[in-house]
């Protein structure tokens, strides 16, 4: 009974092929928007989950000023770390395994004839180590050039693009704002981090010099720190704060007056927000696939109607009720099917092409298709059921009378 049904129901739908075509294509950009939604969902949380390692690994980040959530601004009422601070971190926490001084500024970099402004931070050896950098040419600080703060520095990739074209770097002179440095090393391109951040855009001076040369004072704006292992991360953020309590005297139910913040936390609060963002616009997508589960049953409706001779010389002959309703109800989720098929294979093709395009991480998952696909055929029930009763519920003699 269910294949001849199955026959009918195809049947029908050669013979009105246009008139079926657009009713599956709600469905069709119903399955194509809820796939190609998620993937691009989950493509943008891998990519700022990569974007974030790429920063370093298992990277803290101490601020003075107390932990605000959302856009960081410079808390200046907050007493700032100095080196004996940097020096205990050092000492005394032993599940780190590097920690660096930050003192950063702006700064317009000039060579020749070429200008470019850039990032200049002033830091120590273990600012490479925290941040995973590896150098592409030359050589890191020497002690003696830490110590002194003599005038070298270090260069990301595309300072070196923009100012010395296919020139090599190292040993040229580089003026960065009133004082000339000499160029050393020249890193390896790490890309764009989060939010299109170029980590590139760096030049990397020993912190004496900027402090002389730029800030005018011994004060460290931030200390990153690399823990050992992903395991010992929190222990390493306890170790700092407790010590950083002790340091700077604060008592005892006191708030802190810095922060201590691990990669982490900013992997999983931009994920959960990415995450729920494709949560909504599923949601959103899926809205269309009730549409067109509404023009599945409008049409369904109209067939009825025009086969209502039809149907009642088919239940005059003998056909039972339950024989008409899986005919139609047949009909209708076969459209849905074809749609749901066809979705399926534009939403991948559109979600890799979305991809793509944007340069993003390419993810595919194979639940939220086969999701969409079942939901398809599930509308293809719900608003076939309707019009398939109304068929089987005619009155044959009045459906024979019908013209």
């Amino acid at each position: 009974m269910i294949g001849n049904a199955f026959v009918l129901a195809l049947r029908e739908i050669r013979r009105s092929v246009m008139r079926s075509v657009l009713t599956t294509l709600g469905i069709v950009i119903g399955v194509v928007s809820v796939i190609a939604m998620v993937m691009l969902g989950d493509a943008t949380t891998a990519y700022v989950t990569e974007s974030i390692s790429k920063l370093g690994t298992n990277m803290l980040i101490v601020r003075p000023g107390q932990d605000r959530r959302g856009p960081r601004t410079e808390d200046s009422s907050a007493r700032r770390f100095d080196d004996k601070d940097l020096q205990a971190i050092k000492r005394d926490v032993t599940s780190i395994r590097a920690a660096a001084p930050v003192a950063s500024s702006g700064v317009n970099a000039v060579y020749g004839n070429q200008n470019y402004t850039t990032n200049l931070e002033g830091s120590d050896n273990d600012y490479f180590a925290v941040k995973d950098w590896v150098f592409a040419t030359g050589r890191s600080f020497s002690q003696a050039e830490l110590q002194s703060g003599k005038a070298v520095c270090v260069i990301g990739e595309t300072v070196r693009r923009e100012l010395f074209g296919a020139q090599d770097p190292i040993d040229a002179k580089l003026r960065l704002g009133k004082f000339s440095c000499q160029v050393i090393g020249l890193l390896e391109s790490k890309g764009a981090a989060m939010f299109g951040m170029d980590q590139d855009d760096i030049v990397v001076v020993p912190i004496r010099l900027i402090q002389r040369r730029v800030t005018g004072n011994q004060e460290i704006s931030m200390i990153l720190a690399s823990a050992t292992s992903p395991q010992v991360i929190e222990e390493a953020k306890e170790s700092i704060t407790l010590l950083l309590r002790e340091r700077r005297r604060i008592h005892q139910g006191d708030e802190d007056d810095f922060s201590v913040r691990d990669m982490r936390e900013m992997v999983q609060t931009l994920s959960s927000t990415t995450k729920m963002l494709t949560v909504l616009l599923g949601a959103v997508a899926a809205i269309s696939l009730l549409v067109g589960g509404i023009g599945i049953m409008n049409i369904m409706l109209v067939s009825v109607t025009e086969r209502t001779r039809e149907i009642g010389i088919r239940l005059a002959i003998g056909a039972l009720e339950r024989e008409v309703l899986l005919q139609f109800l047949i009909e209708a989720v076969v459209l849905s099917m074809l749609g749901g098929v066809i979705g399926m294979v534009l939403g991948v093709s559109t979600g890799v092409g979305i991809a793509l395009f944007f340069d993003l991480p390419l993810i595919f998952n194979s639940m939220i298709v086969v999701v969409a696909f079942g939901f398809s055929v599930m509308v293809g029930v719900l608003f076939g059921y309707f019009p398939a009763r109304k068929a089987a519920r005619l009155n044959p003699i009045d459906a024979l009378r019908h013209e």
